[in-house]
């Protein structure tokens, strides 16, 4: 894939909900490099939608306070889309545990509102950026993301003209609520870093990966697909240990004395997390870059057919617990210097 924007987005107009969030605002950014015709970004966070607008000065963006919640307050600010990024969740999983009704209202029915809108306002695609949390869910974050990939996938048996699919992301590092920022923190004040448990593992991510996959899937979208960019995993121990060695010097620490302690696994949480079911696999089609599911329901069976020239993806190591390809010591070093840590 290349790191342009493609020239696909060129003149069009783009709405993207949860705008002001970490993926949000650097969608907006490469959106921008692709010489859209306007943006258009809703939030229901005021004060992040200005502190945008200040550092995005650009004539070609709208910024409005509006909440997915509400259908008849979103619905006009669809008129003249093209193409539907839907950013909007809660994603903060103990925070949905303890708040299950909010998750509901806003992560599935928030987006039962923007399927009736884009298909009322006649957008061209609409993507939704799932979560690994959504396969063979255990918390309420999870069963709402699988809930929501569910009716994206649906919503293409109702219509010849809106297409709807998802994009699957394993831990967008560096992203607001990631075990990066975190870390960084902790050892900025000595520590302890806090490991939830010594097996824990993790998909990963980096952001310039999870925009070419959400921008590039978009473009080749038929309608109900599952997208998953093909990611290794990481030790969460493995990347505190280095963390800790790389950092601690920074903040005027030795590396030894910065200890980490286990707090014990989160209501719900996995050791280890998977990015594909075993049913999945069985119509999963590989590229070089990514694994896309196509959808299973037999209205949409010539989606499957537009990828049957694509190779099977069988059995893929990284998206089965039991034999998973982890990134190496070095390859986190490399993610801090990426993520300007050091």
């Amino acid at each position: 894939m290349d790191t342009s924007t493609s020239s696909f987005y060129a003149n069009k107009t783009i709405l993207l909900t949860g705008g002001t969030g970490s993926v949000g605002q650097q969608l907006v950014r490469a959106l921008l490099n692709g010489n859209p015709r306007a943006l258009v970004l809703l939030d229901n966070n005021e004060g992040a939608l200005y502190d945008l607008e200040q550092e995005r000065k650009s004539k070609k963006v709208s910024f409005f306070v509006a909440d997915i919640r509400d259908k008849e307050r979103i619905d006009p600010l669809f008129e003249g889309v093209d193409y539907v990024f839907h950013l909007a969740a809660l994603k903060n999983v103990p925070m949905c545990e303890d708040n299950p009704y909010e998750a509901v209202k806003t992560n599935i029915i928030g987006t039962q509102n923007l399927i009736e809108v884009c298909l009322r306002q006649n957008v061209k695609k609409a993507m939704f950026p799932s979560s690994g949390k959504s396969v063979k869910p255990t918390t309420v974050y999870g069963a709402s993301k699988l809930f929501t990939e569910r009716l994206m996938a649906i919503a293409n048996c109702t219509t010849t003209g809106t297409v709807f699919a998802s994009v699957r992301f394993g831990n967008v590092l560096g992203s607001r609520g990631s075990i990066f920022p975190l870390f960084r923190r902790q050892i900025e004040t000595g520590g302890p870093v806090t490991i939830t448990h010594q097996e824990m593992v993790r998909p990963r991510i980096l952001m310039p990966n999870a925009l070419k996959l959400i921008l590039h899937a978009c473009e080749i979208a038929r309608g109900g697909e599952v997208f998953i960019f093909k990611m290794k995993v990481m030790r969460i121990t493995d990347v505190a240990s280095v963390m800790i060695e790389v950092l601690a010097p920074k903040y005027g620490n030795k590396p030894g004395a910065v200890s980490t302690k286990i707090i014990g696994v989160k209501p719900g949480e996995k050791l280890r997390e998977e990015l594909m079911t075993e049913s999945e696999q069985m119509r999963a089609y590989e590229t070089e870059d990514m694994l896309i599911v196509a959808p299973e329901m037999e209205k949409l069976s010539h989606v499957r057919k537009h990828y049957s020239d694509l190779a099977a993806c069988g059995d893929i190591k990284p998206y089965t617990p039991k034999e998973p390809i982890f990134i190496t010591r070095a390859e986190i070093e490399e993610i801090l210097r990426g993520l300007d840590y050091v």
